[in-house]
């Protein structure tokens, strides 16, 4: 046997040896959540009782018209008066038998209505999250399969932003109206994780953990972060912040508020006009919806 062909045949048998490569890793689009993003903020402020908040209703509807939806109509009480308010809930099948609740709230502030606030962090890049999340299960439940692991439910709350001045009483309306109906029917009781989005779609961004979050929620995400390489971006920061997740943290769901309250220099662009498309970015999107889907992953395991 010659030289050559020795070693062409030991070349060959190390190259059948050798383990496949792993296949490159698939992200999640947030260039398709920051699109959904960008046209639904497009729609302008969306108030409680504004025309745009009737367009962003319809642009949930025509979205998500193929699949399980559900209108949580309802009409809060609130220093204004009595408001018309409405969460959209889809839900997508598991195999397993429970739920995961992905969720934001869509609205913008009626007490901001005067500035053209649109809320493009705050409501819209996490609505633009959710849908694009849809978009990605939905694939995998095509032709009447289901997921994997639980069904996962997406909720748009409606009236989480004060009407007039936050407080317990004015904010988090259609949160604490669903919490309310689903722990008189039992459906909490279903509930395996519930994951609030909120203003998580800034450039810069900066997840902190929320301390009223159940501890074994916050540790997965923090796994399901650290797996996807973007821990950086979690957990640097801790503090309370009341936003949608308690009314179900209250009932005893487990829950977590993933949330960027540092938005802008010393937060400045939270509630005003600089709250713009321009600040958010499709590489926070991207991260965002990888930890959310490992995150998925593991509370499927447990």
């Amino acid at each position: 046997m010659s030289l050559f062909r020795f070693w062409k045949i030991v070349a060959l048998g190390l190259l059948l040896l050798a383990p496949l490569a792993a296949p490159a890793q698939v992200h999640f689009n947030g260039g398709k959540a920051l699109e959904y993003a960008r046209q639904f903020v497009a729609i302008g402020p969306r108030w409680p009782t504004s025309p745009g908040h009737m367009k962003a209703e319809e642009f949930l509807r025509n979205h998500f018209r193929r699949d399980a939806l559900e209108e949580d109509a309802f009409t809060a009480s609130t220093p204004i008066g009595p408001v018309p308010m409405r969460n959209f809930i889809v839900r997508l099948p598991g195999k397993k038998n429970g739920v995961i609740v992905l969720a934001t709230h869509y609205e913008t502030n009626y007490w901001l209505r005067n500035i053209h606030y649109v809320g493009a962090n705050d409501g819209g890049s996490t609505t633009g999250l959710l849908m694009a999340i849809a978009d990605q299960l939905r694939e995998e439940t095509a032709g009447g399969r289901k997921l994997d692991g639980y069904s996962i439910w997406l909720v748009f709350f409606d009236g989480e932003e004060a009407i007039e001045s936050w407080s317990r009483s004015d904010s988090t309306y259609g949160s604490r109206h669903l919490a309310a109906k689903w722990g008189g029917n039992g459906t909490l009781g279903k509930i395996k994780a519930f994951i609030l989005t909120d203003m998580i779609g800034d450039k810069s961004l900066d997840i902190q953990r929320e301390s009223q979050s159940t501890g074994w929620l916050v540790d997965l995400v923090g796994q399901a972060a650290k797996k996807c390489g973007d821990e950086r971006y979690f957990f640097k920061r801790e503090g309370a912040i009341e936003d949608d997740h308690l009314p179900f943290l209250e009932r005893g769901v487990p829950s977590i508020d993933m949330i960027d309250l540092d938005y802008g220099p010393n937060n400045s662009f939270h509630h005003t006009a600089q709250d713009s498309m321009d600040k958010i970015s499709a590489k926070s999107l991207a991260i965002d919806g990888d930890v959310i889907l490992e995150t998925i992953r593991l509370v499927d395991q447990r």
